[in-house]
């Protein structure tokens, strides 16, 4: 078993398999960060694999794991029917198409089972509104500095801020306002700590 498994023509896919058991032991031991990806879900391949219904870590994994499985399986079959492996240059693309409808349909499975607050995948744009605190640098016009903001599941962003007002500056340990996102700096005012509450 061990001769097969490591045989040239499955090395992806045992490393596939091995990547999403690294993936699943960083999540169960809470060391993955938040990951802010602007991805819209509604019609691209993303939102037709799950994103949207399932966290992109999980969806990743679960990709992973079939992506293995079915190499695998198939690597075995051709072994089984003609007496050689299938080459990695023929195997590893079927084994990633195969693996597209498939992970599509777990993610649906899975999706009923798992909170809905629990998914990942919010847009940066629903921040616009929130309220965030300046934690590295000074923002200025041309010059952003580093803010930290909640989404409405409590889950932290780490995003660029610059003021939204012409000769505005905003200072470290200021709490702003968000009030609009141009590609990935979100334009800010301030209306003074004292009006806002501190985050």
């Amino acid at each position: 078993m061990a001769a097969f498994l490591f045989a040239t023509g499955n090395i992806v896919f045992v490393s596939a398999i091995v990547l999403m058991l690294l993936i699943g032991a960083v999540q169960a031991i809470g060391v993955a960060g938040d990951v802010d990806l602007d991805l819209h879900a509604d019609t691209d391949l993303l939102g037709w694999l799950g994103l949207g219904r399932l966290p992109l870590l999980m969806l990743l994994a679960i990709f992973l794991a079939l992506f293995g499985m079915i190499g695998l399986i198939a690597q075995h079959l051709a072994l089984d029917f003609t007496g050689t492996l299938l080459s990695p240059l023929i195997a590893v693309p079927a084994a990633a198409v195969a693996s597209l409808p498939a992970t599509s349909l777990a993610g649906r499975l899975l999706a009923p089972l798992l909170p809905r607050d629990q998914s990942s995948a919010l847009p940066l744009d629903a921040l616009v509104g929130s309220f965030a605190r300046i934690v590295t640098g000074i923002a200025r016009t041309g010059s952003p500095a580093r803010a930290r903001a909640e989404d409405s599941y409590g889950q932290v962003h780490y995003v660029m801020v610059e003021p939204d007002n012409a000769g505005q500056t905003l200072e470290e340990g200021e709490t702003v306002l968000l009030v609009r996102r141009e590609d990935h700096v979100f334009r800010a005012i301030s209306h003074g700590d004292h009006y806002l509450p501190r985050l």
